[in-house]
């Protein structure tokens, strides 16, 4: 395709947590698949600069991409399903706008105008939109807006893409919408979804397709019923029931040819058949057909928030799993475990030996730490395979000292900045900056390359690669001082950085898998191409 980008719009209505990312990505997987060059871009209405300092529990993960941005979970979505990797400028945030808007304003940049909310505000957006399209060279720039059509937080972001139509680019919008079936009534409902596009239309915005989310798919007397008080053919409302895997979801659109009703609004031409959907439509059978069932824990403290259990803390962990299970013939249950528990009743740890696999994901502060680490000792004293991620590396060597090298006490000065065997610490070079309170410049972010021992078992999941690269979210190391005591007692620090300074990854070569990581391995996972360490992680526990 030549020419400049085209833009599609995606918005949601009704209530939040609709799976608009999901929808995004799902378009863009299948716009891929037909050969064009995607971007995508989530806008978030927060006046957070980006994710780095909301909370899990209340935000989701936070995706690290690998130019070291700190963004919201969708971005992780993105790239799995495009296979591709983003940066930081695929995710805007109110705050990033105003705090650039007003920077331009402070260095004189607007010749003495009086700057305002509207037009400069929207500008700013559609110039980042721009940029983007510019820099990716993209033939399609998906857009996803953030919140619900109805909350102020989004009305200048949807400004800024009413403002793009009008002048008269070309621009597709797609607004997706929630139907319910009230358990009294046992009917689906369409007045939500009429509202939620009234609301669209008072803002300007005339959506061109409207995307059903429901519990099932939607039948011909909903279809019709959107169509006649939404404003739009019947043909172009698109179900999107619930389905066993998110991964189903291009599939769902293509069978209703969607890609190639978007297609025809842009004046292009589908190809059926493509060798990409079919690669994806055996990834899929996979998944929902598999042959064997491992149960797998994580062991983590960033889940519970309230009566419920947030998952989207460690969704790109979850959905690593998955991909892995499905390239070795499985499919994984996934046990959460709340490592305060095993602080409360040590007896409870015994529960570990029901498990095929441990992972002690990534995490900050001290709340359930000593939990985790007696869940690792379990499994390194009972041969249960496991994985540690990030936190999960540095309190494994924690374990290691106190009860194999006999360092009582031994801890990360996170937690006890007095600890005798400050066997995780600050590097030097960041003690200076955390003095100054210059806390963003200690922090290790994005991708950084390590360099794998010849012989090791890290190194064989990685094909033997000499030289590898994952992304970082961590401000603690492993102190360099303690390394030769600790491997003298048999762990091995089968990956480091190049210059050698850095552990960056360490195994117990006479355990039947146990390996751990500074970095995020779950943020390079795809599912045509699952993580080597996720990959081998769930080939241990299938043998188990």
């Amino acid at each position: 395709m030549s020419g400049k980008a085209k833009f599609i719009v995606v918005t949601g209505g009704v209530i939040s947590g609709l799976g608009k990312g999901v929808v995004t990505a799902s378009i863009g997987n299948l716009l891929q698949a037909q050969g064009f060059k995607i971007s995508i871009v989530k806008i978030d209405p927060y006046l957070n600069v980006d994710a780095g300092t909301m909370r899990p529990t209340e935000h989701g993960e936070v995706f690290v991409t690998a130019d070291g941005g700190e963004t919201d979970q969708d971005i992780g979505t993105y790239e799995r399903f495009l296979g591709k990797s983003l940066s930081k400028k695929h995710n805007i945030t109110t705050g990033q706008v105003y705090l650039s808007v007003i920077g331009k304003e402070r260095n004189l940049e607007f010749d003495g105008k009086c700057v305002e909310v509207i037009p400069h505000i929207p500008q700013e957006v559609q110039a980042r939109l721009h940029a983007v399209a510019k820099e990716d060279e993209a033939d399609f720039v998906l857009v996803e807006i953030g919140g619900t059509v109805g909350d102020y937080q989004n009305v200048l972001f949807l400004e800024a893409v009413r403002e793009m139509h009008l002048k008269g680019l070309p621009i597709v919008f797609v607004h997706v919408v929630y139907l319910p079936v009230p358990p009294n009534l046992g009917e689906m409902k369409t007045k939500p979804a009429q509202h939620s596009v009234r609301e669209l239309n008072s803002v300007g915005i005339q959506p061109d397709f409207v995307i059903c989310r429901s519990e099932q798919p939607i039948d011909s007397v909903r279809r019709e019923k959107i169509s006649l008080f939404c404003n739009t053919l019947p043909e172009n409302v698109i179900s999107a029931p619930n389905l066993k895997s998110i991964y189903e979801e291009p599939l769902v659109f293509e069978e209703q040819t969607f890609p190639s009703k978007l297609l025809a609004r842009f004046s292009e031409k589908y190809r059926p058949d493509t060798k990409a959907m079919s690669e994806w439509r055996d990834f899929v059978k996979r998944v929902l057909e598999p042959a064997k069932t491992v149960r797998i824990g994580i062991v983590g403290k960033y889940f519970d928030i309230g009566n419920f259990t947030l998952e989207d803390s460690y969704i790109s962990v979850i959905e690593a799993i998955k991909h892995a299970s499905a390239a070795n013939g499985c499919k994984a249950e996934i046990v959460w475990l709340d490592s305060k528990k095993f602080e409360k009743d040590p007896q409870s740890l015994l529960e570990l030996k029901r498990f095929d696999g441990l992972i002690v994901p990534g995490g900050f502060g001290s709340s359930g730490v000593e939990g985790k680490i007696s869940a690792i000792r379990f499994c390194r004293e009972n041969g249960i395979p496991f994985l540690g991620l990030c936190y999960g590396l540095q309190l494994s060597v924690i374990e290691f000292a106190r009860n194999v090298c006999g360092m009582q006490g031994a801890n990360t000065t996170e937690i006890d900045a007095k600890t005798k065997f400050p066997v995780i610490d600050i590097l030097p070079e960041q003690k200076s900056l955390l003095e100054k309170k210059d806390y963003g410049a200690t922090m290790r972010l994005g991708a950084y390359k390590a360099k794998l021992k010849k012989g090791s078992l890290v190194r064989k999941l990685y094909s033997e690669k000499e030289l590898v690269e994952e992304r970082h979210r961590h401000r603690y190391e492993v102190n360099p001082e303690f390394v030769e005591r600790l491997e003298s007692k048999g762990i091995v620090f089968s990956g480091v950085s190049p210059d050698r300074k850095l552990m960056e990854f360490l195994e117990l070569p006479e355990h039947k898998f146990f390996v751990a990581t500074q970095s995020h391995p779950e943020f390079t996972s795809a599912p045509l191409k699952p993580n080597p360490l996720y990959n081998g992680f769930v080939a241990a526990c299938l043998k188990k």
